[in-house]
């Protein structure tokens, strides 16, 4: 996860939403010559933007919750292409 340095200093560039991994795996994706489309879920509030502290089965749990739905937007997205 961000550390709280990390958001702020995200914040002060303008970046609304931070990811875990995506910018890694698009960089290594296009080097290999893939068209790249990224989703997002975003699951709790970056690190220092809540009271409560960050929570990895909080994240998991969120994941799970709309597992069905990213399916169905995934399914719909490559039937239109």
């Amino acid at each position: 996860y961000e550390t709280p340095a990390e958001v702020r200093m995200l914040a002060l560039m303008g970046v609304d939403a931070v990811g875990m991994s995506t910018v890694p795996e698009v960089i290594v994706a296009r080097a290999l010559g893939m068209r790249v489309a990224a989703i997002s879920c975003i699951t709790n509030p970056a690190a220092g933007l809540s009271l409560q502290p960050l929570d990895h089965a909080e994240v998991v749990e969120v994941g799970q919750r709309v597992a069905g739905d990213f399916e169905r937007l995934v399914t719909a997205f490559v039937a239109a292409l």
